[in-house]
């Protein structure tokens, strides 16, 4: 199986499967001198973690990270970073009666067809359990990004089902419910419509925007290397996620150009539908993306497929899921933003060294 490292100067390389022994990731191309210990991994991990809350898979892991390699008393060495998690509570029985049966929505036929071989455990390669590793290898772009650049990357839950913020927008309510969600006096009706959706055992698709504040303007490669290209690509690598928009999206459709063109003023641009980035190349102003991802698949409502001989089945999914995978979502979006991120400031750098610190700049920012 080839594409399992992405990024140009960071790169990644995520392997191990859901209910293998481990999964892991190499880290390659970090600056040396970055201070860190396995405790930094715990929070973002934690926060995309299974079994914290009723709302999501119970299935609880230590999700403790073991770095390899690359760190020598406590500061990164430019070398090669490896991280390992062991996986501590698979239950593969919950999978036994898939192993000749495709389930609907999933990646099982898929992976059949283009293998001719599948790890039914869990989805195995295309279970989101990979996504952790990403989260790990954030972790490290994170600290970079702030500590060189002052740059800060967020993510909330924008929409679950129907269901939209209503109040205030306030980043502290984000961290302070299982929901990631803006609106703090939302949270009781959330929980409500997420026990009866697991009641009757169907699922619920989510939105999930992420903005990175302080990214200084100049990052981006045209035509190939587009800043917002690579982030589109590195979150349309998310599992189940369907949709991918840069500022206004597709509600630019709609929209005027009169409206939609981030006029700029002497004191900075006066909006921000392009969500930060221009001929693919950041603005200076804060860049906002947003994925939209489907329902899960695995289910309680019975679905039709077919088994390995192509005789029609139906299909009962048990075992511990998610009814909105778009829950914990968030700092798995957050992690695909802050690796484009690093690798296109590294990129830039290589390019251009410090010609971004003199070169002329549109003061203030209103977006």
């Amino acid at each position: 199986m080839s594409s399992n490292s992405f990024g140009k100067l960071l790169t990644v390389t995520t392997f191990g499967e859901s209910h293998g022994p481990a999964i892991g990731c190499v880290v390659d191309g970090c600056p040396p001198g970055l201070a860190l210990a396995p405790d930094e991994f715990r929070t973002d991990l934690e926060r995309r973690a299974t079994g914290r809350s009723r709302w999501t898979s119970q299935r609880r892991e230590a999700d403790e990270v073991e770095i390899l390699s690359g760190v020598y008393e406590g500061r990164t060495t430019g070398t090669p970073i490896a991280l390992v998690i062991r996986n501590t509570d698979q239950r593969s029985k919950d999978y036994g009666d898939l192993q000749d049966t495709f389930r609907p929505g999933h990646a099982d036929y898929t992976y059949w067809q283009k293998y001719g071989i599948r790890d039914p455990r869990g989805g195995g390669r295309s279970s989101a359990r990979e996504t952790t590793m990403r989260v790990a290898a954030a972790v490290i772009a994170k600290k970079w990004l702030a500590e060189r650049h002052g740059v800060r990357v967020r993510g909330f839950l924008a929409q679950i089902g129907d269901l939209v913020p209503r109040g205030a927008f306030d980043w502290d309510a984000v961290a302070q419910n299982p929901f990631f969600w803006p609106d703090a006096s939302m949270v009781e009706e959330l929980e409500a419509y997420m026990t009866a959706l697991r009641k009757s055992g169907d699922s619920v698709g989510a939105r999930v925007s992420v903005v990175a504040d302080g990214v200084p303007p100049g990052w981006g490669e045209p035509v190939y290397g587009k800043l917002d290209g690579e982030l589109a690509a590195a979150l349309m690598s998310i599992n189940a996620v369907k949709g991918v928009e840069i500022g206004d999206g597709f509600a630019a459709v709609a929209q005027h150009g009169s409206v939609h063109r981030d006029e700029i003023t002497p004191q900075g641009f006066l909006s921000n539908h392009a969500g930060g980035i221009l001929g693919g190349i950041s603005t200076g102003q804060a860049v906002v993306v947003s994925i939209a991802l489907k329902p899960t698949s695995s289910i309680l409502v019975p679905g039709r497929s077919v088994n390995l001989a192509g005789d029609p089945v139906e299909v009962v999914t048990k075992g511990r899921h998610d009814p909105c995978v778009g829950i914990r979502a968030t700092p798995i979006a957050e992690a695909m933003v802050a690796l484009v991120l690093m690798d296109q400031a590294l990129r830039h750098r290589a390019q251009c060294g410090d010609v971004g610190e003199v070169a002329p700049r549109v003061p203030g920012d209103a977006g």
